[in-house]
């Protein structure tokens, strides 16, 4: 191993050192369910999301592999969180960054990218962007970070402070230690793998949801479907994908639910009214699940305990999901949506 490896690696591990762990807030449900809900606040991150962690083991990953070096350009294929943070990280190891995006990435993207350092390439199709990825990678003898592929091998499911093992720490004094369920959407499939594996490996009862936004395959692909459709891309960001993904692990999955759009947006308003938790509409995605989860148990007469995300935070989504203007025309129709999500949490009981 090279010392800019080394020192490269050193880095990163100092960075992740001396950052504290997310808060594991408690959501207000009436105690007498005997059912505690808790959200990993990933959005207090560095760069402000899950993405951070997915970003840093695909860093390292690429390191202890032999494939970045000191000269490497590291080249992504994202419009989002993940090139974000990807961006953050290349600059702390001085490596350039460049992310393919599609030409209708909104400014406010693409400045927050270039304000950790990245540069954009843009394509017209959306379907361009990981083979236009792998052009630049090749051409300029760069390294492809490449999420959609190896998010579920970058992280260590066994431990190595993922979001699995914090979780569990976490909730070691808490009433429920071992959570009945853990719902997380799929973007990657990253976090989804990481969670199912690590209670395999511990042997915990816990289950894995994961909850899916319309258009993306994700459900068609756990289902079973011998030839999935390929969807239209998603609008609730960062989850949800027109193809399943080579990170996505179907077999750690237990259950998959699928989520309408105005669902996770009314989710995520009524969370900032109960909470003042600011979240994105991956957040409300997982809230939708949830609760359904929750209702589930409660006609069972269960009682336990259910984690899910705070994904990020919902500064980033001020001009979209918490814009009237803007969710009108998307054609959502929250209201119906926040009334099921109101009754439930008056009465526990999930009507579809």
């Amino acid at each position: 191993m090279s010392d800019w490896t080394s020192t490269a690696i050193a880095l990163l591990e100092a960075d992740a050192n001396r950052s504290a762990d997310t808060h594991l807030h408690l959501f207000p449900l009436p105690p007498e369910w005997g059912i505690d809900l808790y959200l990993k606040d990933e959005s207090v991150h560095p760069t402000g999301s899950l993405k951070h962690r997915l970003a840093r083991s695909l860093i390292l990953y690429g390191l202890v592999n032999g494939r970045i070096t000191e000269d490497s350009t590291l080249v992504e294929s994202s419009s989002g969180s993940t090139a974000v943070s990807e961006a953050y990280f290349a600059r702390m190891l001085g490596l350039p960054f460049v992310t393919v995006v599609p030409r209708s990435t909104s400014q406010e993207k693409v400045d927050l990218i270039e304000f950790y350092g990245g540069r954009c390439h843009f394509v017209d199709r959306a379907e361009d962007m990981s083979p236009e990825a792998q052009r630049l990678a090749s051409e300029c003898h760069g390294h492809y970070l490449d999420q959609f592929t190896f998010a579920e091998r970058a992280t260590d499911w066994r431990g190595n402070n993922n979001i699995a093992e914090s979780v569990f720490s976490q909730l070691s004094q808490e009433r429920h230690p071992i959570p009945r369920w853990i719902v997380v959407g799929a973007g990657t499939g990253g976090t989804s793998a990481t969670f199912g594996r690590y209670v395999k490996y511990r042997r915990h009862e816990t289950q894995i949801a994961v909850v899916d936004p319309e258009g993306s395959a994700f459900y068609d692909g756990w289902a079973g479907t011998i030839d999935p459709p390929a969807g239209r891309p998603s609008r609730i960001e960062g989850i949800g994908r027109p193809r399943v993904e080579a990170s996505f692990v179907p077999t750690v999955i237990d259950e998959m639910i699928r989520v309408p759009d105005a669902g996770s947006i009314a989710a995520i308003r009524m969370l900032r009214e109960r909470t003042l938790h600011l979240a994105g509409g991956s957040t409300g995605t997982n809230l939708y699940g949830a609760f359904q989860l929750i209702a589930r148990m409660r006609a069972a007469g269960e009682t336990g305990s259910i984690v899910t995300l705070i994904c990020d935070s919902g500064i980033r989504y001020a001009g979209t999901y918490f814009n009237d203007e803007w969710v009108a025309e998307q054609g959502w129709d929250l209201a119906p949506h926040r009334a099921r999500l109101d009754h439930f949490l008056d009465t526990g009981v999930w009507v579809d």
